[in-house]
């Protein structure tokens, strides 16, 4: 697979699943989109409508206000609507798109957004091209020839996408957890037993920060039969000797990334530690 580029169907690895797209950037750095189907794309696009239709209502009850009497309003309503709808309907996507990094209100509703190959955020100039085909992917109506395209395309892509080479995807939300607390606070003499900072690789801490987070959700008994599984594997290792189990593995974790939490309190506090 070339870089910069959404990798083809026949050389996408078997982890990805079908509505995901693997991007590779100019750096050799991969990573995953999950791109957004027909549906989710309609109910973005309806939710835009509805907002567009609202304010064209709004524009009609101005120009009543304004003291246009319903002769005069019938005969300037066809001409300024059609302007209107057409800015709306152009203009509007490639407003949002722009300033709010490739989101419509319908999009940004849904949790969806425009991207283009190399997975960044879509430019002026990419916007202008996706939107200014909207017209032939509406053909012959109810845009039948972009769902024709997009069913017919392993990212969704509708002809303006393909021209523009962007893709709508849907952003995964990620909640950011707290870090794992040893509670009651390790004491000084319990630190004393392990070395300055045990070395343990990523699968160890990976099992062991799993643990600490599940073991609020266990019994008692399953709590130290599990830790009891695990913490003689650790206890030859580093030579330590240790009573409870289970307060062995949670000092030995917090041990082991005690500096890391160091540095995000210094990055935190935008002060370097002395």
């Amino acid at each position: 697979m070339s870089a910069s580029s959404v990798s083809p169907p026949a050389t996408a690895p078997a982890r990805l699943q079908d509505t995901e797209a693997e991007i590779e950037t100019p750096e050799r750095v991969r990573f995953n989109y999950r791109v957004a189907g027909p549906a989710h794309r309609l109910i973005a696009y309806l939710l835009d409508m509805l907002l567009r239709a609202m304010v064209i209502a709004v524009l009609v009850m101005i120009f009543a206000f304004a003291g246009f009497s319903a002769d005069k309003l019938a005969q300037a309503t066809t001409g300024i609507m059609l302007i209107v709808a057409f800015l709306l309907d152009w203009g509007y996507f490639v407003l949002f798109e722009t300033l709010h990094d490739g989101q419509s209100p319908g999009k940004q509703a849904l949790g969806l957004r425009v991207v283009n190959r190399d997975g960044y955020g879509i430019t002026f100039t990419d916007s202008v091209l996706r939107n200014l085909l909207r017209a032939a992917d509406f053909l012959p109506a109810a845009y039948a020839v972009g769902f024709v395209s997009m069913i017919g395309d392993r990212c969704f892509r509708r002809l303006g996408d393909r021209v523009a080479g962007t893709m709508v995807v849907v952003e995964n939300r990620q909640h950011v957890v707290p870090p794992v607390e040893v509670n009651p606070p390790p004491t000084a003499e319990e630190l004393a037993a392990f070395a300055q900072r045990p070395r343990l690789d990523r699968a160890d801490l990976e099992a062991l920060e799993l643990f600490l987070r599940r073991r609020r959700t266990l019994g008692p008994a399953r709590e130290r039969e599990l830790a009891e599984m695990v913490a003689p594997v650790f206890r030859r290792r580093l030579n330590v000797a240790w009573g409870d189990p289970v307060r062995f593995l949670a000092l030995l974790y917090n041990r082991a990334t005690e500096r890391d939490a160091d540095l995000d309190r210094e990055r935190r506090l935008g002060e370097p530690k002395r």
